[in-house]
């Protein structure tokens, strides 16, 4: 018996729970993210990665803030969660230390990072990077 989709990754939003109206896909399974983040390393579509833990107070602190970048810069930028203690090897592979992390990445390749909750900060490299992929 297989899994559906939403076993392994769901719409997430951070003030109401799963939603169709979020853009943020959180991932449960490292296979489904490997095969994901792979299928991007072409794109020059900006992904920030979000490194969180349920234990973590600044990450359910930036998760309205997140909510609305991903509202905001649908279809420029993707938003992706990774819950550390969920996706351990995920978070090792791209030295995540503290949460939250957010890691900016084009092509595969990182361009970017924010440590902590910092919203301006993220915003504006969001900004920065995202017009880079319209020039």
């Amino acid at each position: 018996m297989g899994l559906s989709q939403f076993d392994v990754q769901d719409v997430f939003s951070a003030a109401n729970g799963p939603s169709k109206a979020s853009c943020i896909v959180a991932f449960h399974s490292t296979i489904r993210w490997k095969a994901h983040f792979d299928s991007c390393k072409n794109s020059t579509k900006l992904m920030v990665i979000y490194f969180t833990a349920s234990w973590c107070g600044p990450c359910r602190s930036m998760e309205p803030a997140l909510d609305k970048f991903a509202a905001k810069y649908t279809g420029n930028v993707e938003f992706v969660k990774i819950d550390v203690d969920e996706l351990m090897e995920v978070s090792d592979e791209f030295g995540v230390h503290a949460m939250p992390t957010f890691i900016l990445i084009k092509q595969g390749k990182e361009v970017d990072k924010v440590v902590g909750a910092k919203k301006d900060e993220l915003e504006k490299k969001i900004l920065k990077h995202r017009a880079q992929a319209h020039v």
